[in-house]
């Protein structure tokens, strides 16, 4: 139980997020940066990211239950949401808002991006949160499982500094369609994991 849960939370987090995808994102958004301010800036990120995404699962379920909203439903919602977002990354329309959004960021000062673009929505998106939240619906309340998915998040969040720092040789490894055809498979991954959500919360509702 413990092995499947922490198995299935890493899988889906890395999909979601997709640290090497996000490679190119950074190199663009921190063109001209020193390597210093680059380095700064990855650790800011990941740290923010981190404690949204931790935030959300420590207090995500709470505010639905206060909202009214029933895991099962969200389940459902939410799996439909990472459903968008895989489809999205099929047909390579995530990669080109990310850019769009990269360039906005441009202007900002450099304390700044770390927050924004990069720990959100970047790191920490809608996807991302989505997921967060309905993975910790899956621990029932298991103190063991929560702590499963916070080590993981941070995990995660270290990856994700890891490859922003090593953004160049990533790129360059990868090439153009290198980061096509990853992006495409991750993307295919994340719509069979998205339609289980949707299949677990429609169990739960009507079964």
């Amino acid at each position: 139980m413990l092995r499947d849960y922490a198995l299935t939370t890493f899988v889906t987090l890395v999909v979601v997020v997709d640290p090497i995808g996000l490679a190119p994102t950074f190199l663009s958004i921190t063109q001209g940066l020193s390597k210093r301010a680059r380095r700064e800036i990855s650790l800011r990120a990941a740290i923010i990211g981190a404690v949204i995404l931790i935030a959300t699962a420590l207090g995500g379920t709470w505010l639905l239950t206060r909202l009214g909203i029933g895991l099962p439903a969200f389940r459902i919602s939410g799996g439909i949401l990472l459903f968008v977002v895989a489809f999205e990354m099929v047909l390579g329309v995530r990669p080109a808002r990310e850019a769009r959004q990269a360039e906005q960021a441009v202007e900002e000062h450099a304390r700044n991006i770390a927050a924004f673009p990069l720990a959100i929505p970047m790191i920490a998106g809608p996807g991302a949160i989505t997921a967060t939240l309905l993975l910790a619906g899956r621990t029932d309340g298991d103190l063991a499982l929560m702590t499963v998915l916070i080590a993981i998040i941070v995990a995660v969040a270290v990856i994700c500094a890891l490859t922003f720092l090593l953004a160049t040789r990533v790129a360059n490894l990868l090439g153009i369609t290198g980061n096509v055809v990853l992006s495409r498979l991750l993307g295919v991954l994340l719509a069979a994991l998205a339609v289980q959500f949707v299949i677990d919360g429609s169990r739960a509702a009507f079964g």
